[in-house]
């Protein structure tokens, strides 16, 4: 196997906070790749069991995480969270050295995004909003892309760090720009799995092997990751992994509040997030977003 980015770099003294579904295997990635992690999660137990596995060390608080540490990394629930864990009570900011980098993959707004790089630079800190695509799967590889807003200089610092669990980090503009791109790609994904779903559904009720048929259409202008990846296991009606359909109507409220503010017009993003609050009525709030199916059969 060729060089990794990461192997080059010194190892570095470095915090993660939120151990949950991606922020447990990120955590891990760097660990594995020589930093010194310490790491704090709400519930003690998940991170006991972290540093249990992993090594490194365990925080009682975002503060005590972050002290000392060159970088800090969160991924935590939503907008309350993430405040919380940086310029609340406990939060990281208050420990953290002049200089240090704060790179969060929460997907948040760019309202907060923007507060928090200001709270940061006030306090001699840097900010970078860095929300991940890729899911739990390309957590638990290392192949997360990252959409990253934020001062370059600070972005170039962290890069090398993060690719430890993400195959692309960009950086695309000011503070704010990574939630609004990650905005961007929930509203693509939400409309393309309405229309797997709709085509799947149809072609089960003309009668057709929607499994051949997928594998026919994956050759094609039609192919996707959700239809090669999501599409066999709609056929098969199996739900039970994946991105929760709780978290994608978070991101899409995040999504509507945002084109409220800047005029967008988002009519099938709007349908799509109805349809998503009627499989959430259903019971389906912790099912894959391809759950969405469900709706037509």
């Amino acid at each position: 196997m060729g060089v990794r980015p990461y192997d080059l770099i010194e190892p570095h003294s470095v915090a993660f906070i939120g151990l949950g579904v991606m922020g447990h295997p990120m955590a891990a990635h760097l660990a594995r790749a020589g930093h010194r992690v310490t790491v704090h999660n709400r519930s003690r137990a998940k991170a006991e069991a972290w540093v249990a596995e992993h090594g490194g060390a365990l925080a009682a608080t975002p503060r005590e995480a972050a002290a000392g540490a060159a970088f800090v990394f969160a991924c935590v629930g939503n907008d309350d969270d993430l405040h919380e864990v940086t310029v609340g009570a406990d939060g990281a900011f208050a420990s953290m050295a002049s200089g240090a980098v704060f790179v969060d993959h929460t997907t948040a707004s760019a309202a907060l995004a923007r507060e928090l790089s200001a709270a940061a630079a006030a306090r001699g800190l840097h900010f970078i909003d860095a929300p991940v695509s890729g899911g739990n799967l390309g957590a638990l590889n290392g192949s997360l892309t990252v959409m990253c807003g934020g001062d370059a200089e600070a972005f170039e610092r962290a890069r090398p760090i993060a690719l430890a669990y993400a195959k692309a980090m960009t950086l695309l503009g000011a503070s704010g720009c990574g939630q609004l791109a990650k905005m961007v790609n929930q509203i693509a994904i939400a409309g393309l799995l309405q229309g797997l779903s709709e085509a799947i559904a149809f072609g089960d009720r003309a009668g057709l092997d929607m499994k051949a048929v997928l594998g026919v259409l994956g050759k094609g202008a039609a192919q996707s990751w959700q239809m090669d990846q999501r599409g066999p296991t709609m056929v098969d009606g199996a739900f039970d992994f994946g991105f929760a359909v709780d978290w994608m109507r978070k991101d899409l409220g995040l999504v509507l509040q945002e084109a409220q503010l800047n005029g967008a017009q988002l009519p099938v993003t709007e349908l799509v997030d109805r349809f998503y609050a009627d499989v959430q009525a259903a019971g389906g709030g912790r099912c894959d977003t391809s759950s969405l199916i469900t709706r037509l059969r």
